[in-house]
């Protein structure tokens, strides 16, 4: 197999965007990364997109005809990819096993979701948990992140207090971040004092509803160097799946499909959790991204909450953990989120992220989940100048 670069990314504003239809944020994601790149529409070969629910929330399916038409790009191959919130880390995946193969020279892998043209997000976010058990009975996705929590708490010790400082980093993170839907720094306090949406996670434990889209292309190492940019290589790919439903798990306070996903990418990369120097974690809930860390093996089962609160995670920590602010200050349009984060470790490895950049940063990992830890993408890039 071919070795892979990502060599151009776009990203829109996140948030709620109500003037921008579905198809024009996908292209202005496009338009942005090709013009990063320096590639021409009619080099692009293929495009493999992200997206959990547009026939839901927007009444529209056929996405890789339309998006394509509207990016300018009709007539290439084009593949939807759907695995609810990780669908834009599978999409990835897929464009890079068609660039790693000789199939393709130049690909796209985008990311789009538009969560706010009026459907009933928490019935639409719902059909990634089990219909038959969980929503019937009618528990959501705060309810389910809610019972990890609860479960990682007497397990481990977990207190309200550390769930809060992931929310209050992640936004301190995300107050540098230009096209982050909430980009303004919280208190402790705030998060504490927040309503109940299902305990012990209040609001700003939750990641928001959004709008947006993310788009990366992809292309032989060789193109890279040609171009004379940092050779951002994919070193490693994993991805797994579990049970949808958190009842059939032997843990409740993990979520195992995170560390079956990334003892693959570190397989194939050859390196472990002490040679990344940054993270992107699926932080959906202030919960998640401490068991994700866990499960990626940066901390100890039960140490990552501690290890945030003494400020381990943050921009100039040991090992920085979301500093695009996530998806609780990013935001969380859910078919983008897993572009939107090679995206970041993207402007990261070249030195393009501004006030929030990692010094020395040389390899980046992200994490991608779907549902509850239904499904799981992890990636690691490494940059070489």
């Amino acid at each position: 197999m071919r070795d892979v670069a990502v060599i151009g990314m776009g990203i829109t504003k996140f948030g709620e965007l109500w003037r921008s239809p579905l198809r024009d944020l996908h292209a202005e994601a496009v338009a942005d990364c090709l013009a990063d790149a320096g590639i021409e529409r009619r080099q692009v070969q293929s495009a493999w997109i992200g997206c959990m629910s547009s026939g839901l929330f927007n009444g529209q399916e056929h996405l890789a005809s339309i998006l394509t038409d509207y990016a300018g790009l009709a007539g290439i191959a084009a593949t939807r990819v759907e695995s609810a919130c990780a669908s834009g880390g599978a999409a990835f995946r897929a464009a890079w096993l068609e660039v790693a193969s000789g199939a393709s020279d130049y690909v796209l892998a985008t990311g789009v979701e538009k969560m706010n043209d009026g459907a009933d997000a928490t019935y639409c976010l719902s059909t990634a948990a089990d219909q038959e058990y969980e929503v019937y009975h009618g528990v959501t996705f705060p309810g389910l992140y809610a019972m990890i929590a609860k479960a990682h708490m007497h397990k481990w010790g977990t207190t309200r207090e550390q769930l809060a400082d992931v929310a209050v980093k992640n936004h301190r993170h995300g107050a540098l971040n230009p096209k982050a839907q909430f980009p303004q720094e919280i208190t402790r306090a705030t998060v504490l004092g927040a309503v109940m949406v299902a305990s012990p996670l209040g609001l700003f434990d939750c990641s928001p509803v959004s709008d947006g889209a993310a788009a990366v292309l992809l292309a032989p190492v060789e193109v890279a160097r040609a171009l004379g940019k940092p050779v951002v290589r994919i070193l490693g790919s994993g991805h797994a799946t579990d049970t949808i439903a958190l009842h059939d798990r032997a843990d409740v306070s993990r979520i195992p499909v995170v560390q079956a996903a990334a003892r693959r990418a570190f397989a194939m990369a050859g390196v472990g959790p002490r040679d990344i120097d940054l993270v992107e974690v699926h932080d959906c809930f202030t919960i998640a991204e401490l068991v994700c860390l866990e499960e990626l093996g940066f901390f100890e089962p039960g140490k990552a909450a501690a290890a945030t609160s003494a400020g381990e995670t943050a921009l100039g920590g040991r090992i920085p953990v979301n500093t695009s602010g996530g998806l609780k200050s990013k935001g969380h349009p859910v078919g983008a989120t897993g572009i939107a984060q090679i995206a970041e470790l993207y402007e990261q490895l070249t030195g393009k992220a501004g006030k929030r950049q990692v010094k020395d940063a040389r390899r980046g990992l992200a994490q991608n989940m779907g549902g509850s830890g239904g499904s799981c993408t992890v990636h690691i890039l490494e940059v070489s100048r």
